[in-house]
């Protein structure tokens, strides 16, 4: 089989199992992450170019977040909340659209009634700062999965090793 038609067969199975994965996991509310996982390929006679993108905030869900009081949902994660190194209201905006599309609304403990959008939102926000995001490998796992199916001889002939493909593949 042709390097082409093996890296055409790679990404494919990657972007396949990642959406499967997304549904599976219930993160593909809006389908925004979803529809946006491709992968562009092109070969050349001593090279190859192959590469992935998706959504900004999918590589959040892959590798988790740990929180800023804790890192139990994701302990190997390279992102935590409160570095001030991320954009500034990504989780605020997600989590208000969120709750109003899932028509989510808590209630008060003492009077009973529905907290408003806003405060719900809040509350969730502010758990989710402390503990953290859960990692998925949503797109870690397929990716590992199809580099151990790749053909050994074109491993060895462009001398691939998963880290590094998966670094230079997924900017």
């Amino acid at each position: 089989m042709s390097v082409d038609a093996e890296l055409k067969k790679f990404g494919n199975y990657v972007v396949k199992q990642s959406k499967e994965n997304l549904i599976t996991e219930k993160k593909a509310d809006t389908k925004g992450l979803y529809n946006s996982i491709k992968f562009e390929s092109k070969v050349s006679p001593n090279s190859f170019y192959l590469a992935f993108t998706m959504s900004d905030h999918g590589k959040f869900v892959d590798k988790g977040v740990k929180g800023f009081s804790s890192s139990a949902k994701a302990p190997k994660s390279p992102f935590k909340f409160g570095t001030g190194t991320g954009g500034e209201g990504g989780l605020t905006s997600g989590i208000n659209g969120w709750v109003k599309r899932k028509r989510i609304q808590f209630k008060d403990r003492k009077t009973g009634r529905f907290l408003s959008y806003k405060s719900t939102s809040s509350l969730i926000i502010n758990s989710i700062w402390h503990k953290g995001i859960r990692t998925t490998n949503f797109f870690t796992k397929p990716f590992e999965d199809a580099f151990k199916a790749l053909p050994d001889d074109l491993i060895k002939a462009y001398g691939l090793e998963v880290d590094k493909l998966f670094k230079n593949t997924t900017q």
